[in-house]
Parts: structure tokens; sequence; C-alpha cells
């Protein structure tokens, strides 16, 4: 874990000898040199974490790094604070380069306005490589090198070891009756039993503690399973594996009759090719359970012949991306977790042995199921606990509910230490993140994403943005079913969630680095020295705020409400004052019925400027309609995130000095004086007349932009938006009948994949296939389309979601014909009231999976069409 810590500090070093190259002088070197030997300690500490875990010299080694780790990124922040606070004495240059800013000032002045001056910053490095060397030194004396390595090998494996041991022992995977998986038995006992030739593939994955194995050993033990293989065998695999042996083990599980000795003196190679002899010509089912990576399979499967007689593989893994690759042909099954009612059969099998509990047990034993989320292996812990407890102790239970389950069961802390051992260091640092938000909260990805990239955790990369790097390591926790999908909207993840335990997994490593600190309400205000401090209750003014680390890099208040009769200052105010060196404040604020019925709004105080570090700032429901010019002062913002507010706000003209800003939310009229912003990527809402005035050639990154319009204008031109040749997603809502010109000019747009338009087109283009060829997604309401829109529409190859809302189209036939939307997946028709016949021949939308039609009162539609279930209400929502 202090590996990730330390990691990310060096990193920034890195970053901060670029940013800052011109103001460093002769204090660059030290910082190189610092950098240097962090570089050299991290090899060590990899070390010392994965395999002296339990040594306690080594545990408060690592601690002094990680000490020292924290001071380095606190002397940087200093740094940073103080060139901010020499360019605001001087108001004549609005943004000097740091170069520049030694030329106005000699020195740099802290808030008391002491000199220091480059000597002294120097003079903090050299300490803090002193104190790095002293660390060296002592683990020197410490004579943690000279440790045997077999030793290390040894402790390293521990943890590895025991979680096989217990996968191989554990009753839960034995037990004959399970409970909620019988859909899945089904499935897979087709696939294995069917008549396929070839020797064939089956992975199950899904998080840990789901029942992976459970299910597996359920197959193997079917007496049609073992009526139909001439063979079987079962091995587990775990992270850290050795080929030999996992051939030893899978000789001895088909129960070869061979002497032992004679197989521990064969190669590698030498076992591969007596498996391989033994098997020619038999059936066999081979399970190979808890792999975690690909090249497992694969160094394996030259051992067994493909007979063409039916044989069959069974590969358990919490990894999406093991399962779909694991092999030619195989076949991938995501195991769900399991439904209430499932839930509470298994709790019930275990915690009242098939007596029944009293009406209150049963109350608190709901309650406690309910936390579980469906994890089979929480409630049968859960279970078997409360079945040793006194009626009386329940409620004691439910109080500290994971540190029961946790103590009663090693299984459960060892499985998910699994998979987060497994991680990169920037993985780690995204999942121990996880933990500051509330417990099963609602997480918005495009949010997550941009608090991971102000954070600093996401490494720069020539080919993509840092926002997609991001995206792609969520989307790696969620392969490897440590963040589970929320909501899925426009056919990408909007929203995801994280498990209790696995919050609980974060939260507790997390704390052990002084990475995270949570301030759940007002009786446990613990003062902390973490550097990312999260708020869960209802600060009012600064109370509560005392005990938070006015070194905070990062706060995330939740669950606020804004009060109508106080400015923002009263609330914000302190803030700025207390944390001088915030990356990061996200405020979020619940919609306030008195603010709203008042009908009051606020101006952004101007004593916010004071952050100069400040890359995020995000306030909710706000009600701001006042961005005040000082704000340019924030150099370093990436995010300005307004949303939720009803009141229209108009930006200085000084918001085109925020060269960093990337995401710019809000509701936004007037002048945008933006032109100049090549940084940003998304800017929403903004009204069509502030658009209109916009020169937006130089938006060469703007993928994100959505366009509101609400008076009656002028026909709306795509001109503009050929300019944006990065634009991924385009939403326009003109007012009353407004119309759209052609939208030819879109073909300049080659990324663009997610339309949205509400207004009067009437016609739409006839190569409309090859003016928007890469489309996925397309809504359109108020079009008036006089013409059967599908002849055109079907021929998007790539569109997977059709939105046709209100006043769409106003005709009375539509046609999908054979072949006709080859990918299409979701089709919404609504509120199409003179719909009267939709033909759709055989062979149309293969695909489809959700359709939505409302108030088509006149139409008919056909029986294989009924039988498609609703998509879910939020697959096209427009604020996604």
């Amino acid at each position: 874990m202090v590996d990730a810590v330390v990691s990310f500090v060096v990193q920034r070093l890195g970053d901060y000898l670029i940013q800052e190259a011109a103001f460093l002088g002769e204090v660059r070197t030290e910082v190189q040199s610092l950098k240097k030997e962090l570089e050299w300690m991290l090899c060590f500490i990899k070390d010392a974490e994965d395999k002296q875990v339990d040594d306690p010299m080594i545990r408060q080694w690592v601690s002094d790094i990680r000490d020292v780790a924290h001071d380095i990124e606190d002397v940087l922040d200093n740094f940073t604070l103080r060139v901010g606070d020499s360019a605001a004495i001087d108001d004549r240059k609005r943004k000097p380069s740091f170069l520049g800013k030694m030329k106005i000032c000699s020195c740099v002045f802290n808030k008391g306005m002491e000199k220091i001056d480059l000597y002294n910053i120097g003079k903090e490095i050299k300490e803090l490589r002193k104190r790095v060397r002293d660390i060296s030194c002592r683990r020197e004396s410490y004579r943690l090198e000279s440790t045997d390595n077999y030793n290390l090998e040894a402790k390293g494996h521990d943890v590895s070891r025991r979680v096989r041991e217990l996968r191989r022992a554990t009753s839960f995977s034995i037990e004959g009756n399970v409970v909620g998986f019988d859909d899945d038995v089904s499935k897979l006992l087709a696939k294995l039993l069917n008549k396929e030739p070839r020797r064939f593939v089956i992975s199950v994955y899904g998080m840990g503690g789901l029942g992976k194995t459970t299910l597996a050993r359920k197959l193997y033990h079917n007496n049609d399973v073992k009526n139909k293989f001439d063979r079987c065998a079962w091995v587990s695999v775990s992270q850290d594996y050795d080929t030999k042996d996992l051939l030893l083990r899978i000789i001895r599980s088909f129960k070869i009759n061979v002497l032992t000795r004679e197989l521990e003196e064969m190669r590698e190679e030498d076992l591969e090719r007596y498996l391989h002899n033994y098997l020619q010509g038999k059936s066999y089912l081979v399970v190979v359970d808890d792999v975690w990576q690909k090249e497992t399979w694969e160094s394996l499967k030259r051992a067994f012949p493909d007979n063409k007689n039916g044989s069959r593989v069974i590969i358990t893994t919490r990894i999406k991306e093991v399962a779909e690759r694991s092999d030619e042909n195989a076949y991938a099954h995501k195991l769900r977790f399991l439904r209430p009612d499932e839930s509470w059969e298994l709790f019930c099998e275990k915690a009242f042995r098939n007596s029944n509990g009293s009406e209150g047990l049963e109350k608190l034993g709901r309650e406690m199921v309910e936390k579980c989320r469906g994890l089979p292996l929480a409630i049968v812990v859960l279970g078997g606990l409360l079945s040793m407890k006194k009626p009386q102790e329940w409620r004691r239970v439910r109080d500290h509910l994971w540190q029961h389950l946790k103590n009663d069961c090693i299984h459960i802390s060892s499985l998910l230490n699994l998979s987060f051992r497994n991680l990169s260091h920037e993985l780690k640092l995204c999942f121990l993140y996880l933990g500051l938000f509330l417990e099963d909260f609602e997480i918005n990805v495009q949010t997550l994403i941009r608090l991971l990239v102000a954070e600093g955790f996401i490494q720069q990369d020539t080919d993509r943005s840092t926002e997609e790097v991001a995206g792609e390591n969520l989307d790696e926790l969620i392969n490897r079913s440590l963040i589970q999908i929320d909501k899925r909207c426009w056919g990408r993840i909007a929203t995801c969630r994280v498990h209790d335990l696995l919050r609980d997994l974060a939260i507790e490593q997390a704390k052990k680095i002084k990475f995270i600190h949570i301030c759940k309400d007002a009786t446990n205000l613990i003062s902390s020295s973490c550097r990312r401090q999260a708020v869960h209750f209802r600060i009012i003014g600064d109370w509560g705020l005392g005990h938070c680390n006015p070194r905070s890099s990062s706060l995330l208040l939740f669950n606020q409400r804004w009060d109508p009769s106080l400015p923002l200052t009263y609330t914000l105010g302190p803030l700025s004052s207390r944390f001088t060196v915030l990356r990061v404040l996200n405020f979020e604020g619940v919609v306030s019925n008195v603010l709203c019925s008042v009908g009051g709004c606020y101006n952004l105080p101007e004593e916010m400027v004071k952050l100069v570090n400040l890359k995020y700032l995000r306030l909710t429901n706000a009600h701001i309609d006042v961005i005040p010019s000082c704000i340019a002062k924030l150099q370093r913002l990436q995010t300005l995130d307004i949303s939720g507010n009803m009141a229209l706000m108009e930006l200085p003209r000084e918001i085109c000095e925020l060269k960093e800003l990337r995401h710019l939310i809000g509701n936004f009229t007037g002048t945008l004086n933006i032109e100049n912003l090549s940084n940003l990527q998304t800017l929403k809402y903004v009204e069509r007349g502030s658009w209109a005035e916009i020169n937006p050639e130089k938006l060469v990154n703007l993928r994100d932009l959505r366009i509101v319009s609400k008076y009656q204008e002028e026909e709306f031109s795509f001109k503009s938006i050929a300019y944006l040749k990065n634009l991924q997603l385009l939403s326009i809502r003109l007012s009353h009948d407004n119309c759209f010109d052609s939208l030819q000019p879109l073909s300049d747009c080659s990324y663009l994949i997610d339309l949205r338009l509400s207004g009067k087109i009437e016609k739409l283009p006839e190569d409309l296939h090859e003016v928007l060829p890469n489309l996925e997604c397309l809504s359109l309401k108020k079009s008036h389309l006089k013409e059967d829109p599908m002849p055109k529409l079907e021929k998007l190859p790539n569109l997977t979601i059709l939105d046709l809302g209100l006043k769409s189209y106003c005709g009375k036939k539509m046609i999908c014909t054979t072949k006709g939307f080859h990918l299409l997946e979701i089709l919404q028709l609504i509120d199409l009231n003179d719909l009267e016949q939709w033909q759709v021949e055989d062979g149309a939308m293969p695909m489809l999976r959700g359709l939505r039609i409302t108030n088509a009162y006149k139409l008919k539609i056909r029986e294989r069409l009924k039988s498609i279930p609703l998509p879910t209400e939020w697959e096209c929502d427009e604020n996604w």
C-alpha cells in the first residue's frame, strides 16, 4: 500500500521538475536527487510489504517512509502556495510565468509576509533527503537485506497459500443444497452436456465470495456430468502458482496410478507430455479454480488434447478479461448477486438451522442480510455467526456488522485482500479513493474520473487524455469485480457502486497509510493527519471542519444543505482560509426547497481565490448566478462544476485565463470568453445565443457539448460544430418550433458517437449513414419528420440506441427491413400519436433487447416484439 503512496509522490516530483523548471533554479538538483532516492527505496518497499508484512521492524520502517512521503507532498504544496501568493501582490500582470514571478519580486511571502527565498526551500528538501538516507541506514542496521531469500518467498506466498487451503476446506463450497444458483446451473449444465465435440472452456467470473467455486463444485458433482466424462480433475490456482506444481496436482486429481517420486523428477515438458498421452482418446472434465492471469490456461492447455469427444474445462476467476479471453472456443458466464428472497433463504438455513426465529430476530436478521447486498459468502458467515449468538447479542452484531464478520471468518479478509494485492500502484490509489464516498453511494462515473485526474493519480499518456486513462482504470476495477456497474445510460457506464465489504476493505487499507479520513457524524470529530478528508454529515459554517487537517489536499463534503438566509461566504469562506493547499473541493449540496421557493441566488465568494492549488471545484445545487472575475487567479483549475444550479450564470471575461480548464459545467448565458481554452473537453449547458458568438476553431479538444435554447431564433446551423474534430457527444435542445439546418456539416465530426437533437428537422439526409458513420446513440424529439425515418436510420452501421420522442415523426406508417438495424439494442417510440402501422420484416433488429412504446394507441405490434422487455428507465436519460 505504501508503495502506491511513494510511487504517487515520485510521480509528483517528476511533474514538478517539468512544470516548475524555470523557477526551481539550483533547487532543481536537490529535487532530482530526492526523486532518485525515493525511486530506489520504492523497489525495497514493494519487497518489504509483499514478503515481510508480519515483521514489526519492517512495519515501522515502512511507516517512516510513508510519513516522509507525506511531508514531501507538504513541501511541494507550500512551494506552489508561496509562488501563488507572490503573484497576487502584483496586479499589473494577470498570469506571469514562474520566471516572471522571480523578476517581479526577489522573494516570495507566506501568509505572515515573512521572507522566504529559494535557499529555505532548498533547505527543506535537503532535510527530507537526509531523512530518506537515515531511513535507508536503519534498514541496513536491521539487517533486512540479509534475510534468507527462501524465507522471504515463504512469507510472501503465505497469504496465497492460506487462501488456497481455505478454498479446499471451506464447507460452503461442498454443500448439497446450494441456494440461488438454479438458473446458472441449468444454463451451464446445458453447455457441459451438449453434443459439441470440440474441447470447450466455460469461464465463470464475478466478485470474490460470490460463489464461483460453489457453482463449479455443484456442476462437478452432478450425476449427469460424472456419467458423461471418463476422467475428472480439480485444481486451485490463486495468484502465485507454478505450472509444474499445477500439472502435478492435476495428475494426482485424475488419480493416475504412478509413483510420486517418479512424477516429481520429471521436467515441466515431460509432465505435459505424460498428461497429454494419458488423456488421449478419453473425454475429460477439468476445473481450474481461482485463475488470475490469462496465461494460466495458456500454459496448461498443451497438456489437454482436443479429442473431439466433448471434453470440457471450467475456469473460475474474478477478472472479466481472463474469462473472456481464456480460449478461442469459450463461453464467459457472469455470476450474479443473490436476489433478496434467495439471500433470506440462505441466511435462514444457516442462522435458524431450519427452526423459526422470533419476529424481533427476523427484523434484525433481514436488516443485516440487506447490508450483505446479495453476497453469498457474507450471508453464510453472518448466518453461522448469529446461530451461535444469544438473541440479545444480535443487535450488537448489527451495529458492527463487518468487523464481526471478518473476526469470525479469516476467509473473507483473505479473499478480499487478494484482489487488492494484485493491483498496480495506480489502481490501488483509485480503489482506496472510493472509500471516501458514502456507504452504498451511487457514484457518478464522469465525476469520479475528473476527481481522479485532479488528484494526480492518473499518469500522462501520449496517445490518450488523462480522462480516458482514468476511465480505463475504472473499467479495469470493474473487470476485476472490485466495482459494480449500477446504471448504463446511452450505452455507457453512468454510475457505479462499491459493495460494502469492499468499501470497508478500501477504508481499512487507506487508514493504514493515512490516505483518507472519514468524518461520519458530529460524534467522531477526531483530528486526522490524512490529506484527503470526507465529511458525511451537514456542517454549519466552519463548525466541524476545525478537526480536519489544515494540510488537507482534498475535501469531499456530502449531504450538505445550502442555507437561503446566509451568503455562500459563510460556508465557503472558512474553507478557503483554513485549507490553503486544497487541490480538490467537492461540495455535494442537496436541493433546497426553501431556496427554490424564495428564488435566492448567490455569488461565488472571492475568498476562494486563495486556493491557488485548486484543480477541482464542484458545488452542486448552490444557486450561484455570479462568478467573480478574480477566479482567474485559480490558474491550475481543471474542473468548474456548478451543476444542479437552476439560475443562469454569466462567466467573467477573465475565464479565458484558466488555460488548464478542462470541464465547465453549469447553466451559462451571456458572452463566453472561452475561445482560447484549447484544453476544454466538456461544456454544458450553454445558451444557443452565447454559443453563436463563439469562434470554436481553437476548441480542438471539446468532446461533450450541450446547447439549450429558450427563445424563438433563426435556424440552427451546424457549421460551427464542424470545427470540433474530437466531439463525441452533442446535445442541442431548441425551443418552440425552431429548426435545424442541414446535418451535413456533422460529417467533419468523425468521432461523434452520441447525438441528441430536439427541434425541427423535417427531412433527414439521404446519405445519413455516410454523414454519421460512427454514431452509436441517436435521440430525436420535435423533429416533425414527414417521411418514414426508418429506411435511413436503419443504415447507420453502428447504431445501438435509438430514441424517437415526442413529435419526432408525424406519419402513420414505419417499415424496418430485413438486415436493417443489425446492431440496435434499445428502441424507444415515445408519444408518436399518429403512428398506426409498424412493419418489421424477419431479420430486422436481431440484437434488440429493450423496447418501449408509449401513447401509440392506434398501433398494432407484432407478437415477436411484445416479448421484448422494457429498457431501464435511465437507459435513455437525457440528463446523462
